[in-house]
């Protein structure tokens, strides 16, 4: 079934105490790390074969991802761990384009890491969309429908920013999924919009939740329900 969460809390790039969940700076942001870890414990009970996670920093989009249950990569992050941020992303995948690998696990990244995206869903039409992408002189490192999405998507956005369209991610998404078919949410973020977590939905679950100068997003409300009721 997957499982997807997104936040973004207030001034993207603020020095924050990651390692517990309850700390809460003096804007009222949580570490996006914190809340996305905490969501996919609670989205667990959706069954899954990966888990992955992605926050955008100041050095740019940082990820860690592994193959098998969660706490492989709650290892993988105590082993290598990510810097404090406000914005991020995180999935539990159920695999159906693609074995249960690392590379084949979410988030997946593109626009030379400038983007990072999850997917729950099926995007029927990826492998027409991923011949294209290639003859276009895309490359691919996963056997998954959602990689063809972040590229898509990667692509628009360098178009759009290169003709100095404004709400270039927002835009983005907007013409990908005009591309898409199938039934999916989509999640993004890209190190050119830190204070930005785009989604998208298509016959698919998405749930939105509204903080005090934050906002989360989850394919299930359990997966950020003790941090907002909204």
């Amino acid at each position: 079934m997957c499982g997807i969460v997104g936040y973004v809390g207030r001034n993207s790039g603020a020095s924050l105490n990651s390692a517990v969940i309850d700390d809460v700076d003096s804007n009222g942001s949580h570490g996006a790390l914190d809340v996305v870890m905490e969501g996919l414990r609670r989205l667990e009970y959706r069954g899954y074969d990966s888990a992955g996670v992605a926050v955008l920093t100041e050095n740019g989009i940082q990820s860690r991802k592994k193959s098998g249950k969660l706490t492989n990569l709650v290892a993988e992050l105590e082993a290598e761990p990510l810097p404090d941020s406000l914005t991020g992303i995180g999935h539990t995948r159920w695999a159906t384009h693609g074995g249960p690998t690392d590379q084949n696990a979410h988030p997946h990244l593109a626009d030379d890491g400038k983007l990072a995206l999850i997917h729950n869903g099926i995007i029927e039409n990826f492998a027409e969309l991923k011949v294209e992408l290639l003859d276009a002189g895309a490359t691919f490192i996963s056997d998954t429908d959602t990689e063809v999405a972040a590229v898509l998507l990667g692509s628009i956005y360098r178009r759009l920013a290169e003709a100095g369209t404004e709400d270039t991610l927002t835009k983005a998404m907007q013409e990908a999924c005009q591309r898409l078919e199938g039934a999916f949410t989509l999640l993004a973020i890209h190190q050119d919009a830190p204070d930005v977590v785009v989604a998208a939905r298509r016959n698919s679950p998405l749930v939105v939740g509204l903080g005090d100068g934050e906002n989360f997003l989850g394919s299930d409300v359990s997966g950020f329900i003790d941090f907002t009721r909204r």
